[in-house]
């Protein structure tokens, strides 16, 4: 049984950055201003402060990352509620809430969510003819897997 959901023209947009990314994601975000000014955009405590303050703005703000933003964003990915994630993550630093990070990440592949990690990869999928219409996501069947850990 093949299931699918449909991203709206208007995407939901998680942003995340860990310390030492986030003026590389505001930088970026400054940049993209016009284009995110027609989506939806959520993030991380400080970065969703930081952004609103940027882009003057309102941005849906939830938790710090460690103190379990990481984990909204995680919980919203698998309710539906986030269509893509664009997390700039720093391989350089150990994070204190690195399985929050690696779960989040796991989330975004699970529910087969666009994900950007960096300014390459974020051009690339904002300025995607995708991100400019609605689209169907294919979600994986896990009906099997369901039934096996039952």
């Amino acid at each position: 049984m093949i299931s699918s959901r449909v991203l709206k023209i208007r995407k939901r947009i998680a942003l995340v950055a860990h310390d030492h990314k986030k003026k590389d994601l505001l930088e970026w975000a400054e940049f993209n201003k016009a284009v995110l000014a027609k989506h939806e955009l959520i993030a991380t405590g400080t970065t969703g402060k930081m952004l609103e303050e940027n882009l003057d703005r309102p941005i849906r703000q939830m938790l710090s990352g460690p103190l379990g933003g990481d984990q909204q964003i995680g919980a919203m990915i698998a309710q539906g509620e986030i269509d893509v994630l664009i997390f700039f993550w720093d391989p350089m630093e150990a994070q204190p809430h690195d399985p929050d990070v690696k779960a989040l990440l796991r989330l975004a592949t699970v529910w087969n969510i666009p994900v950007a990690m960096d300014r390459a990869s974020s051009d690339f999928l904002m300025t995607s003819p995708l991100m400019h219409t609605e689209y169907e996501a294919i979600i994986p069947d896990y009906s099997d897997y369901v039934k096996r850990k039952i």
